[in-house]
């Protein structure tokens, strides 16, 4: 569910969430939601779309900030720059603006078994099952969050920038993604756009890694359109710490997954894993120190890392490197990739796996 972009000059966690349209009190006869659960979704998704702006009525309105009504104007360029030379979807998402007043508008629950390294499942309408659930709320997710401890699980609760509901309603620009530099702000519409492209019911792992390489391409291709060299070699150099720091998380999980299958005592199990997340969590620490940067990863450590975080990790990166090969040998065609994505997209998920396992 979360995903992690490592900056080399200061602290910058950038938590995101999927494709997630939260089940609507319409919806109850097609889901396993609760009634409290699916009210709460509804007024939170109501409270996004009510009081929406047109980002030109705000960019010209006197009483916006100058702060404000530049950075508009990159969104709104950058929105322009994703229909005319991504090839994203033309429509009224990110094309208005919302301000909420908090620091995220949704904080999303990500839960694993103590034992595994495969994360629980949520299923609603529409999207299918989703690896993560979201609360409009910080309280109703860490409550949510503690009864699934009680239970076992290894939870992690992250805040949420923006999200995407597929099209099915006009999503707004907002004030919790005012947070970031106008880099890593393009990158979230162009990764939000790419959900709304194409869409896998139930595939979390599939629907993130491809939103993940369009939006690394878009970013590319919008810093040298505007010889923004400078901002594509850091670009460049986040995304290459971003991935080492991912294969340290990555190994972690893997030997995690090797050995939850071995026939230990839990008492054991538990010992083991502890001194692998040691191992992990010491590593992570490690690299920031020698690259002298903050990734965001640290706030993990200091939480206790455990096999929710692990499992974000996996869900938003595992398939990436098959989406940017593939693209790599169409000579950078978005358009073959789209087609590409929207035939595993449309086909069984164990060709989507093999595809992911191909490079």
């Amino acid at each position: 569910m979360q995903r992690c972009l490592a900056n080399v000059t200061q602290c910058q966690r950038r938590p995101r969430t999927a494709s997630l349209l939260l089940c609507l009190v319409g919806s109850l006869l097609l889901s396993g939601c609760g009634t409290t659960y699916l009210l709460q979704a509804a007024r939170g998704q109501w409270q996004v779309m009510h009081g929406r702006e047109p980002l030109a009525a705000v960019i010209a309105r006197p009483d916006t900030e100058a702060a404000l009504r530049m950075r508009l104007e990159q969104v709104s360029a950058a929105r322009e720059f994703a229909t005319h030379e991504l090839g994203l979807p033309d429509n009224r998402s990110y094309r208005t603006f919302r301000a909420l007043g908090r620091p995220y508008v949704v904080w999303n629950v990500v839960a694993a078994p103590e034992f595994s390294v495969q994360p629980r499942q949520w299923c609603f309408p529409f999207t299918g099952c989703l690896a993560y659930r979201g609360y409009f709320h910080e309280d109703s997710a860490q409550r949510y969050a503690l009864s699934l401890a009680r239970r076992g699980y290894d939870v992690t609760v992250g805040g949420v920038s923006a999200y995407s509901t597929l099209g099915h309603f006009d999503d707004p620009v907002l004030d919790t993604m005012m947070r970031y530099g106008d880099v890593e702000l393009a990158g979230i519409l162009f990764h939000e756009l790419a959900h709304q492209q194409v869409y896998a019911r139930s595939d979390s792992e599939f629907n993130e890694s491809f939103a993940t390489a369009v939006e690394r391409e878009g970013l590319r291709r919008w810093l040298a359109l505007h010889d923004r060299s400078a901002e594509l070699d850091a670009f460049l150099a986040r995304e290459q710490a971003d991935r080492q720091l991912q294969q340290i998380l990555l190994r972690s999980r893997e030997q995690l997954r090797l050995l939850y299958a071995e026939p230990l005592p839990a008492a054991q199990m538990r010992e083991r894993k502890q001194a692998v997340l040691q191992s992990t969590a010491d590593a992570l620490l490690g690299f920031e120190a020698q690259h002298q940067l903050r990734s965001g990863y640290d706030a993990w450590v200091q939480s206790g890392l455990n096999n929710a975080h692990l499992v974000s990790v996996g869900t938003y990166h595992d398939c990436v490197p098959a989406f940017e090969a593939f693209l790599e040998r169409r000579g950078g065609d978005l358009q073959a990739l789209y087609a590409e994505a929207r035939r595993l997209a449309a086909d069984t998920s164990a060709a989507r796996r093999s595809f992911c396992a191909a490079t």
